[in-house]
């Protein structure tokens, strides 16, 4: 069996971020920090890891603040390398001409149609998708898409990353419906979007990362709108199973919702606690306040 190598990325971020309001007024979500790096280079960085060489940005009205922030700031670093400042918090904030391509979704038609609109840069290549508002966590060098795509070099076909989270939450996600598990790997038969409260077939859901083959372009190019009026992407991949090979890979790490509010604190104390010079003042304030 001949596997194509995960060589591109598609980064879906034309989400308008309206449970951050007011702050996503004027600043795309994908940009609020975590400490002090951005959801969307936390997601770049994860990709790169895994190997990928090129990443595609589906933006919208407004995001042009994305595109900026992977391209060069004169005035900034002129200044700093002029005082004489450290200049490595800025390491992977620029991405090689021809790495980094930005296109635009016209209209908010739902999650397939933001990865439809890459169909000409995918091409005809497997392809990796990353949603930045999952933050996902893994150890050192293992981070959530490098897991899967060392699950891909062995399965090839299509994956999805796979959470458990509790019954009751499942009616917020695409859920898997499961066959054979074999370690980190679990069979897909099925995939529902969203189902209602007590139906789904599993607590495995989908958190954000995917590896699909080129074929979901082309279901996605006539596919009707689903759940919420939207054209979605859980129902493309689902109409995949059965002819190529579908696996569910289970991460090994944390997962943060930055999509809620929530979420992207916890986010931010858990990677508080771990930052050299702050974790320790962090830790000494949380229990302050906890005790007091």
């Amino acid at each position: 069996m001949s596997i194509k190598p995960i060589r591109k990325a598609v980064f879906p971020v034309a989400g308008l971020g309206t449970r951050f309001l007011p702050a996503t007024k004027s600043i795309p979500k994908e940009l609020l920090p975590v400490v002090d790096r951005p959801l969307i280079q936390y997601a770049v960085d994860e990709a790169r890891e895994a190997g990928i060489e090129q990443m595609i940005f589906v933006t919208g009205r407004g995001k042009g603040a994305i595109e900026d922030y992977f391209d060069i700031a004169y005035e900034s670093e002129a200044t700093q390398r002029e005082r004489g400042k450290d200049m490595s918090s800025l390491d992977g904030t620029r991405l090689a001409p021809g790495n980094a391509v930005f296109l635009r979704q016209q209209e908010p038609l739902g999650l397939g149609h933001a990865i439809w609109c890459a169909r000409d840069i995918v091409g005809d290549e497997p392809f990796a998708i990353l949603l930045p508002d999952e933050f996902m966590k893994g150890g050192p060098g293992r981070g959530c898409m490098k897991q899967m795509v060392e699950a891909y070099e062995k399965v090839g076909g299509n994956l999805v990353c796979a959470l458990e989270i509790p019954d009751d939450q499942t009616s917020s996600y695409g859920v898997i419906d499961p066959g054979v598990r074999d370690g980190a790997l679990t069979e897909v038969k099925g995939l529902v979007e969203k189902p209602p409260l007590g139906t789904a077939p599993s607590n495995l859901i989908l958190p954000g990362r995917y590896i699909l083959q080129p074929e979901v372009m082309r279901i996605l190019e006539t596919q009707e709108k689903g759940a919420g009026g939207e054209v979605q992407l859980t129902d493309a991949m689902a109409s995949m199973i059965g002819s190529q090979p579908f696996h569910g890979v289970t991460f090994d790490g944390r997962r943060f919702d930055c999509g809620s509010k929530a979420g992207y604190i916890e986010a931010n104390f858990v990677m508080a606690l771990e930052r050299e010079g702050l974790g320790e003042h962090i830790r000494a304030f949380a229990t302050a306040e906890l005790a007091g």
